[in-house]
């Protein structure tokens, strides 16, 4: 079975590049196609047959003024030649073709559907609001609210050629039904749990108390990509306030704002992006894990519940998929200061059996979505020898 898998852009480290490896793992020799790819931003696929087009020409930071380019190119991009293309995409790259009108051949595509088109859809008011370019916002605004419809009708074309929509999580499955007209079959994305739940003690760093002036559970993590669309300023605020420990870690372009922001705050401290089994040592020394994001389904989160972490979370989205209040952590109901606040004195009251924690997140192993996938692509494509 000759197989191909497809991207929008491969740059840097996040949850989407997970899901990827993961189905990078499952078919090793098959090419990946992407518009634009950074080995220096993401180094996990320096194995695979990466290709890309004349949009690799455009630095990485021009990345979100590209969207009319990029399906320009995936559009035309012919992968008919082969069985079966799985997309990886939240943008453009479900768009490829995979029909070829002079010879009839086809392949089977799979689409992995983290959410529609953020921009175009759900969060276009968000971007139009903020569309992250400083002084050029004016230009960036007028010209996006100019191409926007042409755009939503190309999206919208290129989700109706797509034979089967996967997605992360029932909030984003609400959301393909909404704005694609498409059902789709939730599986949700791989969590490395065992790494995450594995039984080893903490480091002697961390159980010196390096980590917490306080000592074991006295403190809080949160980890992303600091954008601001992550509301990490949340946290910061939050427990800045408070008083409480906070470890963030991770880097993106906010940062420098955030570390800003919580100057007078001592109990906030920064820590740059590690391995999973470092982070792993931080989450089971952690009182608990703070989720302030609206995402469709967040990794990071789960990989805190499979280290015995129990999370505060804001209450929409994909973290309702795997938080039960209550039971392994705390929903908040505003994307407000106040209200995290009260989620986290909230949750200082209650008590969480940490293996009991762990065991909320066993059903979101990496194993579990390989099964899934292949059984899907057998039941779509069929089985192989």
């Amino acid at each position: 079975m000759k197989v191909a898998i497809v991207c929008d852009w491969l740059t840097n480290v996040g949850g989407a590049e997970k899901v990827l490896l993961r189905v990078h793992q499952l078919y090793p020799k098959a090419p990946i196609y992407t518009s634009k790819y950074s080995p220096r931003g993401i180094s996990w696929f320096r194995d695979a047959d990466v290709r890309t087009g004349w949009l690799q020409i455009f630095p990485s930071f021009m990345r979100r003024l590209l969207g009319p380019l990029r399906m320009r190119w995936f559009s035309r991009l012919d992968l008919s030649e082969y069985d079966l293309v799985i997309s990886v995409t939240g943008a453009e790259a479900k768009a490829v073709k995979t029909v070829n009108p002079k010879t009839g051949r086809r392949a089977v595509h799979i689409c992995y559907c983290h959410v529609p088109t953020q921009y175009y859809w759900q969060m276009y008011d968000e971007y139009i609001r903020d569309p992250g370019f400083g002084v050029l916002n004016p230009v960036v605004r007028t010209c996006f609210k100019i191409l926007v419809r042409g755009q939503r009708k190309k999206d919208f074309a290129a989700a109706g050629r797509v034979d089967q929509f996967v997605t992360i999580s029932e909030y984003a499955r609400e959301l393909i039904a909404k704005y694609y007209k498409r059902e789709a079959i939730v599986i949700h994305p791989p969590v490395e749990v065992k790494i995450f739940s594995s039984h080893n003690s903490l480091s002697e760093s961390v159980r010196s108390g390096s980590c917490s002036r306080k000592g074991y559970y006295d403190y809080y993590v949160t980890t992303s990509r600091q954008v601001t669309w992550k509301r990490i300023d949340l946290a910061v605020k939050a427990c800045a306030k408070l008083g409480r420990e906070l470890y963030v870690i991770g880097e993106g372009p906010e940062h420098d704002s955030l570390v800003k922001m919580a100057k007078d705050a001592p109990c906030v401290r920064f820590l740059p992006l590690m391995t999973a089994k470092e982070l792993a040592k931080y989450l089971r020394g952690a009182r608990g894990y703070i989720f302030p994001s609206m995402e469709p389904f967040g990794i990071a989160p789960v990989e805190a519940l499979a280290s015995g972490c129990p999370v505060i979370a804001y209450g929409k989205g994909g973290a309702l998929d795997y938080v039960c209040d209550g039971e392994n952590g705390v929903l908040f109901e505003k994307q407000t200061v106040k209200s995290l606040e009260e989620a986290i004195l909230k949750f200082e009251k209650m008590k969480f059996g940490r293996a009991k924690v762990a065991e909320s997140a066993r059903g979101f192993d990496a194993a579990r979505f390989d099964q899934e996938i292949k059984e899907l692509v057998d039941e779509k494509v069929g089985k192989t020898v």
